[in-house]
Formats: structure tokens, sequence, C-alpha cells
């Protein structure tokens, strides 16, 4: 058994998808299927049930991933830890990121990162807070800018930023000409509201201070992201509470609202495992501890 092959398995594994999984380790499509085929034979399982239209982990397939996964993400760290401790600088960094980050933190962050250690490649995937951590603890990736989050284990996490929401209604609307507006004056409104489906930490904020001013009951649409709850307000179709940024969008039929007495804030930060030498090595924590800025 060899550490390419549970490279060339683990991308089987997260792909589902011969065809994509080969693309993605850069070997051919039955080179992959004969690899695949000999750990399942070296084992004696069955790691993958194959048809004409899909790609399926067994129970022991996702065993096995879930190992190999593991000892991938030790041997880069193990790789990693022998570089830092030879003097050899970190060849790449990956970095995963919620959506309001690139918008704000992140430029400035690669910006500050480029300019410093120009030899560095960069590598940044976008995700939930959830799933930026997870891969964080797989190894999968070495900094992540999220939502706030605990300390637990080998996982740091401090907070660089407060994004602000503020009430974005349609241009034409009554509430867009008042010059104050209250809690009270959206009681009679239709509110859009993230998707309490997906439970992120920004769904899961709103939901409990829509229930803290009794106004759960007016939330007539959901949707997944800012740019989807800013179409529906310029659409009409009701009010919603949208990070302070979405006031820079072109060609925007909404207006962005001060509520008396309300202040909606989330933080945004920067997560990494304290055990990857990547992340706590070269200042690169350093350097996003220097984002760090209060909200607007």
């Amino acid at each position: 058994m060899e550490l390419r092959q549970l490279s060339y398995f683990v991308a089987v594994a997260e792909e589902l998808h011969f065809g994509r999984a080969a693309a993605r380790v850069h070997i051919a499509q039955p080179a992959l299927s004969n690899h695949v085929q000999a750990l399942e034979k070296e084992l004696g399982v069955q790691l993958l049930t194959r048809t004409t239209r899909r790609v399926a982990l067994t129970r022991a397939g996702e065993v096995f991933h879930d190992r190999c996964v593991r000892i991938l993400r030790d041997v880069d760290l193990s790789t990693e830890a022998t570089r830092s401790v030879a003097g050899k600088n970190v060849k790449k960094i990956k970095i995963g990121t919620i959506y309001p980050a690139t918008i704000g933190v992140l430029p400035s962050f690669l910006a500050r990162i480029a300019r410093k250690y120009p030899e560095i490649q960069l590598h940044i995937s976008s995700g939930s807070t959830d799933g930026i951590i997870r891969s964080i603890e797989t190894g999968q990736i070495n900094l992540g800018f999220i939502r706030p989050v605990e300390n637990i284990g080998a996982l740091r996490f401090f907070s660089i930023a407060q994004e602000r929401y503020l009430l974005a209604v349609e241009k034409q609307s009554a509430l867009a000409a008042r010059s104050e507006i209250g809690i009270e004056d959206l009681r009679d409104q239709k509110i859009i509201s993230f998707s309490r489906a997906n439970l992120s930490y920004t769904e899961r904020y709103f939901a409990g201070k829509f229930e803290e001013h009794d106004l759960t009951k007016n939330i007539a649409y959901s949707c997944d992201d800012s740019f989807s709850l800013v179409s529906l307000v310029s659409a009409g179709l009701g009010i919603g509470f949208a990070p302070e940024w979405t006031q820079d969008l072109p060609n925007r039929n909404f207006e962005l609202k001060k509520v008396r007495g309300v202040d909606f804030r989330i933080g945004l930060g920067v997560a990494w495992n304290k055990e990857d030498p990547t992340a706590a090595r070269d200042d690169i924590i350093d350097i996003a501890r220097s984002l760090a800025r209060p909200g607007r």
C-alpha cells in the first residue's frame, strides 16, 4: 500500500466520480481505477460500489476514507514540521473563507502575505464555518476566515472584525422615505430571512434576534445568502437585514437604514490548528491579527 494510492482513493471518495477524480490527481482514469481495485484486493474488502450512473462509498469505504485523510494530513504536518526545524520556508498556504471575508479582510491578508513571502503559493476555497473547521481539523486547509467559535482541542480562533447588519428596504418603499425607523415600524412588514435549513452562525443569530423582537411571524421569504436577500428586497417583496458592505454594490435598488435601538453585529475572525506548522510559523497568524478592526 502506497501513499499515492491513498491520495487517489481520497480523490475518488470525495468526487464520487472517476473522471473528475482522475483529473484532480492528474492521472488517466483507467490507471486510477486500477489503483483503487488494487487497494480493495489488498484490504480484502469492497470500498466503493460502482454502477453506470453513480459511484458510492461502502461503509468500509467511509471508514477507510476517514483514516486515509488523517494519514495524509499527518504526513503533510510531519513534512512541514521537518522543513520548519530545518529553517525552510512554507511552500503553500491553503485558506478557507466564508463569503463576507472575501469582500472585507481577505484581500488585505493576501496582499500582505504576498509582499512578505512572494514565493508562497496560495490556494483559496470558500465554504461554511462548520465546513472550514472540519477542513482545518483534517489538515485540508491551514487557515480559515470564519464566524466565531470556541477554542476546543487544537482549534484556535481570534476575532478580527464585527460585521454590522442594517435594514435593507426597496428605494421606493415608504420605509425608505422615513427619517427614522423603529422596531415597531417592522410589525406590518414582510421580512426576508436567511434560511434556517442551513443552520449556519448567521442564520442562528438572526433566528434568535427575530424571536427576541417578536418578528418571527413576519418572515415571508427565506434565502441562502446576502446577494439573494438584497435581490428580493430590490424586487419589493419585503425587507431584510443585510451586511453593511452591500451598500457598495453597483446598480442597487435598495437602501440600508438604521433601526432605532437595534445594533445587529456578527463577528468575523481567523481559525487555525495550533499543531499545524504552516499556520503557526512565518508570522502568518501575526499578519492575520494585524487586520483586526472595529465594526463601522
